[in-house]
């Protein structure tokens, strides 16, 4: 298990090399208030003094801390290319330089803090990345955080207790990470914004270990005992008593192997039934042991996602395609396959298919049976046409002649008035197929034809393209529909197998009424007409000049059984033939519009992109990638090849080391 650290310590380089943490490796996550001693723990943990100090917010970036343990010196010195150093420190922002003098790393942190966050005491989210190699210190990985802090000092921003307190919980949120809260002993636990902080993330403690750090610096008389046994606030992972060096001791640089005697000589003192279970050193050993049976349980998780998230770059980075070498041959399959995505998304075979709503040949098909045929079913044969039009045309047909029968003129004219009804819905069919037809072109632009969305030149130029030849044909398709109105109206065949004869009508309407009624009540009503005013003229008033003139203005009154008969003979007549026609344009309308316009498209599509592109001085400027496209292909290479490292560096591990 020892070396489950160093992978994951290897597994950090490799993702860090790309800029990207895309997997929430296992660490140790340092949180503590201003001045609580995180400092003091993390230099006890490595032995030497290299930590920035001051007063107020010192540390003020992420720094991750990897500790490797190597051999001592003297069985190095066998080596040929080892560094002649006991204890060393690489930077990742400088990695090839090593610094063996710890006061340099110490500067360094300093300037590469003033580099990115200023002079303002300000705070910044991005990490310095440290390793640490000696022989004495274990094996580990940690992340010391800046201080909770509550009011803003000098000219820091005023909202510096959010941002803190944001970043702390951005790193401590990830469920891989161990939260290791320093609390200082002479302050309440109870308030203890660490603690606090780990318990947002962590309510059942399962993540969190306590550090009670300055043992020594408790008030006379008191001492921190059931808070180190756990009486007070228990944290599952355990609690550590540690005592710091002290601002005299630092000042006469006392040594860390010292403070270390001077500590366990405290704690021996003070504590005799918690030495043991005390202490920077057994703090070292419990992380250790802690981050190591904590990435053997993460390790299959972190496998998963590895594996899971090479597949998706592996798929991205295969979208992207190749850079492009032979323009003619990638333009002529970039066209080949958008038309023949075209076609199938007409036909219903496409790959992708939407779930989402009717996309395609399913929306052409709804058009025609439930919008276009539902629209003429919904028009009604006898609509717009009242008795009095229908009497009136009778009467013009007839001229001054009484009509001793129902004029076939009469009924040729009401009928195309009815029929004529019938094209404003046919020629909305074909727009809506036109719309759909357009439609389908950014449908296979941003689904079908991935590659082609390198190239928005090209793109263009598609779109234009099928569009131009969308609209060439919507005119010729609508007049062709404009046509089987016009052909229906040149000839009323009365003749139809389907049409009821007129002779039929009558004496179906004269059946219904009774001839012996019929004939009383004509024979009674004639006799009324004669005594009475003529129908349609008002009566003159005595002494007034008649004008014959003058045009009739119909008065409202009570149709005479005859009128009643004509007019629902020809009521009849047009219902009939209405439905015949209606039923003829509702088949062919739907066959000109495939015939004409989504037919003739499918079939000349691929020829007309490549007439209209396939051209010697076009290729190299429509081939032309976006900005961001050969940028993207970069990045993702980049962290393909990131992840296949990551794998195999996984794959290292045996199940033997695991146990």
């Amino acid at each position: 298990m020892e070396t489950l650290i160093p992978i994951i310590n290897r597994l950090q380089e490799v993702f860090l090399t790309v800029g990207a943490e895309i997997i929430q490796l296992p660490q140790i996550v340092v949180v503590g208030s201003q001045s609580s001693g995180k400092s003091s723990v993390l230099e006890s943990l490595v032995g030497r003094d290299f930590l920035p100090r001051g007063s107020g917010i010192v540390t003020r970036r992420p720094l991750v801390l990897q500790l490797v343990n190597v051999p001592p010196l003297a069985e190095r010195r066998l080596q040929e290319n080892g560094i002649k150093a006991d204890e060393w420190g690489t930077f990742l922002h400088s990695k090839n330089q090593i610094f063996t003098d710890f006061l340099e790393i110490r500067k360094e942190i300093e300037e590469e803090t003033e580099r990115s966050s200023g002079g303002n005491k300000g705070i910044s989210p991005e990490p310095i990345y440290l390793k640490i190699f000696s022989p004495h210190v274990l094996n580990l990985t940690l992340v010391d955080l800046p201080g909770i802090t509550k009011v803003p000092v000098g000219d820091q921003p005023e909202d510096i207790e959010a941002q803190v307190q944001e970043m702390i919980l951005s790193f401590i949120s990830n469920p891989n990470s161990l939260i290791l809260s320093v609390s200082p002993a002479n302050s309440d636990l109870a308030t203890s914004d660490a603690l606090k902080l780990a318990r947002e993330v962590d309510p059942d403690g399962r993540r969190t270990l306590l550090v009670i750090s300055k043992l020594d610096l408790m008030d006379a008389g008191t001492d921190a005992l059931e808070v180190l046994l756990g009486r007070v606030i228990p944290v599952r992972l355990g609690i550590v008593g540690v005592v710091n060096r002290s601002q005299h001791d630092i000042n006469t640089q006392k040594s860390i192997e010292d403070t270390a005697r001077d500590e366990q000589a405290f704690l021996q003192r003070h504590y005799p039934s918690l030495a043991s279970r005390c202490g920077s050193r057994y703090l070292a050993r419990t992380l250790s042991r802690l981050l190591m049976h904590h990435i053997r349980d993460c390790l299959p998780e972190l496998k998963r996602r590895v594996t899971v998230l090479s597949a998706q770059y592996q798929s991205r980075l295969s979208s992207y395609g190749q850079p492009v070498e032979d323009h003619s041959a990638t333009l002529l399959q970039i066209v080949t396959k958008f038309a023949s995505d075209y076609c199938n998304t007409i036909e219903g075979t496409a790959t992708h298919i939407q779930t989402s709503e009717l996309c395609g040949g399913a929306r052409i098909c709804y058009i025609f049976h439930e919008t276009f045929g539902r629209t003429l079913q919904s028009i009604d044969p006898l609509g717009g046409l009242t008795e009095l039009d229908i009497l009136t045309a009778i009467r013009n047909a007839t001229g001054p002649r009484p009509a001793l029968f129902v004029p076939e003129i009469s009924f040729e004219l009401l009928v195309k008035r009815q029929i004529k009804r019938l094209e404003e819905p046919s020629l909305r069919c074909v727009e809506l197929v036109h719309e759909e037809l357009q439609r389908i072109i950014q449908h296979c632009s941003s689904y079908s034809t991935q590659e082609l969305l390198r190239f928005p030149k090209l793109h263009d130029s598609i779109v234009e393209v099928v569009t131009s030849l969308l609209r060439k044909r919507l005119p010729i398709t609508n007049d062709m529909v404009h046509n089987l109105v016009q052909i229906e109206l040149a000839y009323i065949n009365t003749k139809h197998p389907d049409f009821t004869d007129a002779a039929q009508v009558s004496a179906s309407v004269n059946s219904q009424q009774g001839l012996q009624d019929g004939d009383k009540c004509w024979m009674n009503e004639k006799v009324a007409e004669e005594k009475a005013p003529v129908a349609g003229f008002s009566s003159p008033v005595k002494g007034q000049a008649i004008n014959l003139l003058d045009t009739a203005v119909p008065v409202s009154r009570k149709l005479s059984s005859r009128e009643q008969r004509d007019c629902e003979v020809i009521q009849r007549l047009i219902k009939c033939y209405f439905l015949i026609v209606r039923k003829s344009i509702q088949d062919s309308v739907p066959k000109t519009v495939m015939h004409f316009l989504v037919n003739f498209v499918k079939e000349r599509l691929q020829s007309e992109l490549v007439g209209q592109l396939y051209k010697q001085n076009l290729l190299q400027g429509l081939l032309i990638e976006s900005q961001d496209t050969a940028q993207q292909r970069t990045e993702v290479a980049q962290m393909l090849e990131a992840l296949q490292k990551a794998s195999n560096i996984i794959s290292e591990i045996r199940e033997t080391h695991l146990w």
